[in-house]
């Protein structure tokens, strides 16, 4: 029988048994009256002694239905029926919803795609990142090993199948339009074994090909393949050229893969131990099946005390990690989106609260209705379910609503980000777990904002709710609509504090002197390909005619030249040996850069002591470096460091003793947030190995707006060789503002939390005030008739929204003061219990509160006392 059958069956059912109750009564009304009883006193004493005809009515249809089912449809109809009747307040409480829970679908859609969705990887959940580096070292490279340590524990290791190596570059493509800087990858030969991806077209690499020499290959990305290649597939086994290099290409990879760190191409790479140099690499292996993380760990552990420390390395610092892959992938902005996600979830929070408070006054105006049902024979269960089924449609109706603003919010979450700040930007999206999430966070909701409206709503007794329906709530009600009110303001203290301590930081941050000029410089970097210029005289002349082209530019002041410019990605560090003097402290090392002359004053670094570079400092004269201010502190305490006599070698020869000519100011080389760096200059031309002179960043100081002189210095290039691309150019101020761009994300978002918590918090604090004006009209009435002024009333209704200021403000301290700690890392020279922050807040959370009392209580003080006592 199909289900259209049997609903038609029931519902001839329930009409018989309501004939038969019917004809039942009617029985008993004609043998009342056949005993001499009037017809009227028969049928009240046959209803009196059947009892209410409703319920045995809904008992017996219980035997034939799908009562859970059907008796949620009911509520569901009483629900839809009773909001209809009040569309304004049904539209103000979905919107509050709205913003709450729309605010928390689009942190939780970027959470999912970056966080909880796994990497695209075949089982990838056994992919991990071996590292035996210092936590926190003088090089801060994160998880690593060094080549030496790679290839023992490749050699020695027995539980993983595959180890890989990589590192990520970037390369100048030229023959394929105009030439162009792309991301590539340097990996090991096994490195698509261990991730267990092949190509979508060819072959992956073998393993003789990690050697330089006439066959070297590549693999191309999918999305360079059709960008530059037209998605040709006959490009297989043709070469192309990568910074002047031909290689054959091999394989186009998956459109979805480009791993590690956006590359676009992928060549071979050969782990070989430099006597002189230490490279360190992240690493990641596939474990075994059966093999867990901790015996890994423990295996790593024990290899770590038997592999040699490289030169300079302090194994004491040394920890040796196993870390899950999708780390590397995520980074530190995990931190940040649980943050974030904290912080939405306290909007949700005060959201349910307004709204509880919606529901709360509503109830005031329903309670002669509900008695009535309750006398009708409607169970305190049923009647708290039926309020339920509402909050939950609201509930529900919010979630769509939220839904709806998360495809606008996802987007403009991800704008304010920093360019290249959130990972995995393909796997967010609203998807399946999304929509599970709003309709969890839905029901919860309904629950957490209409529970407790429903439960005060039918507590009262039945006689006392008919004869005091439309006189509102109870000081009980009151006093719960106080509660909801207080935490609200003291939610928002919490998010309030946590955006002032941010915005805080990030002023300090801004405020911090680089130790250069920004104004008016524009920085222009380029890397030279080793296969076009293989020797430093190449290099040296190459950068001459640059400066000197860049200098004949028209409103260009000076121009200079540097290897590692200060905030830029790359940076050399190393020891080096002191003449006559003492032995360096353990673990010091400086910056090294090769400068050129000119270079200090384009970027406006003050020459403390002696001189800075001229052109006469190249190979046929005496070496010479200038030193920062911290170098010169550290060795020549007291002393006159001019004359001082350096080598940057490792075992320096007569050739190679440096004389120190100048003293500069240190130079936030590695962030605005990290201790200005020790630094050793060297002018470029006096520079003989090619890796220091073939990334070079050119200065230029202009004497108006620098960004004007882009396109001109585009075309220099050009002219000096038509091959180069630009790695990069922009505005020293541009490079300095990119430094804070992160903690500046952090606060502007924090800071929209706040203030749409803020936002609620007040509408709830007026809320709860207008509505005891309302309930107090008739005291207020009474008052002002026995000579009570207009400002008493007023002052009386401020101290009530002082009160709930105040002990939300107590209660929001409190709890902001230990939530807050949880923003430590995010802050820079601001403590999480920063009292100037906190007195800012609290006195905002006041002020909000005077001016929600503001309207209200101009209400209150036009009171007609005769209108107010007349209508009573």
């Amino acid at each position: 029988m199909s289900w259209l059958k049997r609903l038609f069956l029931r519902r001839r059912r329930y009409a018989e048994l309501s004939d038969e109750i019917r004809e039942h009564l009617e029985e008993k009304v004609e043998d009342l009256v056949a005993s001499g009883l009037s017809r009227d006193e028969a049928r009240h004493a046959a209803q009196r002694e059947f009892g209410n005809v409703t319920l045995v009515q809904e008992d017996g249809r219980a035997v034939w239905r799908w009562s859970a089912i059907e008796d949620l449809g009911g509520d569901v109809r009483y629900g839809l029926r009773t909001l209809s009747k009040n569309p304004g307040f049904a539209l103000v409480a979905v919107l509050t919803l709205a913003l709450g829970i729309g605010a928390n679908t689009a942190v939780f859609t970027i959470v999912n795609g970056v966080l909880l969705q796994p990497l695209p990887f075949p089982d990838a959940s056994r992919l991990f990142l071996i590292s035996y580096s210092a936590l926190h070292g003088r090089f801060d490279i994160g998880p690593s090993l060094s080549d030496r340590h790679y290839l023992e524990f490749r050699n020695q290791d027995r539980l993983f199948e595959h180890v890989t190596s990589f590192a990520g570059t970037r390369s100048t493509l030229t023959g394929a339009g105009d030439p162009v800087q792309i991301p590539v990858a340097n990996v090991t030969t096994d490195f698509f074994s261990v991730l267990r991806t092949n190509p979508e077209i060819g072959r992956g690499f073998l393993a003789t090909e990690d050697e330089r020499g006439p066959d070297d290959v590549v693999m191309l990305g999918n999305h360079l393949w059709k960008q530059r290649f037209g998605g040709d597939p006959q490009i297989v086994g043709k070469t192309i050229r990568l910074d002047g290099v031909a290689r054959t290409v091999v394989g186009i990879m998956p459109a979805a893969f480009d791993f590690p760190n956006n590359a676009q191409a992928w060549t071979p790479l050969s782990v070989r131990i430099d006597e002189h140099n230490s490279f360190s690499r992240p690493v990641v292996g596939r474990l075994k099946p059966g093999v867990s993380r901790q015996q890994a760990q423990a295996e790593l552990e024990t290899l770590a005390q038997r592999l040699p420390a490289d030169r300079g390395q302090d194994r004491n610092s040394m920890v040796a990690q196993i870390i899950p892959l999708k780390e590397f992938v995520v980074g530190n902005v995990r931190e940040s989106l649980v943050v974030f996600a904290g912080a939405v979830g306290f909007v949700l929070l005060i959201a349910c609260a307004n709204v509880a408070n919606l529901f709360l006054a509503r109830a005031a105006h329903r309670r002669k209705e509900i008695g009535l049902r309750s006398a009708l024979g409607a169970s305190r269960w049923r009647l708290v379910r039926q309020l339920l089924a509402e909050s939950a449609l609201v509930s529900l109706a919010g979630g769509v609503a939220g839904i709806l603003l998360s495809f606008w919010g996802v987007p403009a979450l991800v704008a304010l980000a920093p360019e290249g700040r959130i990972p995995r930007m393909e796997m967010i999206r609203v998807d399946g777990y999304v929509l599970a999430f709003t309709f969890g966070v839905s029901v919860v909701t309904a629950i957490a904002f209409g529970l407790a409206p429903a439960l005060q709503a039918t507590r009262r007794d039945v006689r006392d709710s008919l004869s005091q329906g439309g006189r509102g709530l109870t000081r009980r009600h009151e006093g719960v609509r106080s509660v909801l009110a207080v935490s609200e303001i003291a939610l928002a203290l919490v998010l309030l504090a946590g955006a002032g301590l941010m915005l805080k930081s990030f002023l300090r941050l801004r405020a911090v002197h680089p130790g250069f000029e920004p104004s008016n410089v524009m920085i222009m970097t380029v890397d030279l390909p080793d296969s076009t210029y293989q020797t430093a005289t190449q290099l040296r002349v190459f950068h001459s005619r640059t400066l000197a082209e860049l200098l004949r530019l028209p409103g260009v002041r000076t121009a200079g030249a540097v290897n590692f410019s200060p905030l830029g990605e790359f940076l050399v560090r190393g020891d080096f040996h002191v003449m006559g003097g003492p032995a360096l402290p353990p673990g010091y090392v400086v910056d090294k850069p090769c400068v050129s002359a000119g270079y200090l004053r384009a970027m406006g670094i003050p020459v403390l002591r002696g001189r800075e570079f001229s052109e006469g400092d190249n190979e046929n004269a005496p070496g010479v470096a200038i030193v920062s201010e911290s170098v010169a502190q550290k060795l020549w305490p007291g002393e006159d460091p001019l004359g001082k006599r350096i080598a940057m070698e490792d075992e320096p020869k007569p050739g190679d003793w440096l004389s120190v000519v100048g003293v500069v100011q240190d130079v936030k080389q590695q962030g605005l947030s990290k201790k200005a760096d020790s630094a050793i200059y060297q002018p470029y031309l006096q520079v003989t190995r090619p890796f220091f002179l073939s990334h070079m960043s050119f200065v230029v100081k202009t004497e108006a707006s620098a960004e004007a002189l882009a396109p001109a210095m585009r075309s220099v290039l050009r002219e000096v060789d038509r091959e180069l691309p630009v790695q990069s150019i922009a505005a020293m101020d541009t490079v300095v503002a990119a430094t804070t761009a992160e903690p500046r994300f952090q606060a502007r978002l924090l800071g929209a939390f706040a203030i749409l918590a803020l936002g609620l918090a007040i509408v709830g604090t007026y809320g709860v005030l207008a509505y005891s004006v309302a309930q107090r009209t008739r005291e207020i009435g009474v008052r002002m008739a026995l000579g009570a002024q207009r400002a008493s009333v007023f002052r009386m209704l401020l101290r009530n929204a002082l009160a709930l200021a105040g002990t939300g403000i107590a209660i929001g301290a409190a709890g902001a003061l230990a939530v807050t700690r949880v923003l430590t890392n995010f802050l820079f020279e601001v403590k999480p219990s920063d009292p100037q922050v906190f007195v800012m807040v609290a006195a905002a959370l006041a002020g909000a509160a005077v001016l929600a009392c503001y309207v209200p209580a101009r209400r209150a003080m036009r009171v007609d006392p005769i209108t107010a006592l007349r209508e009573e």
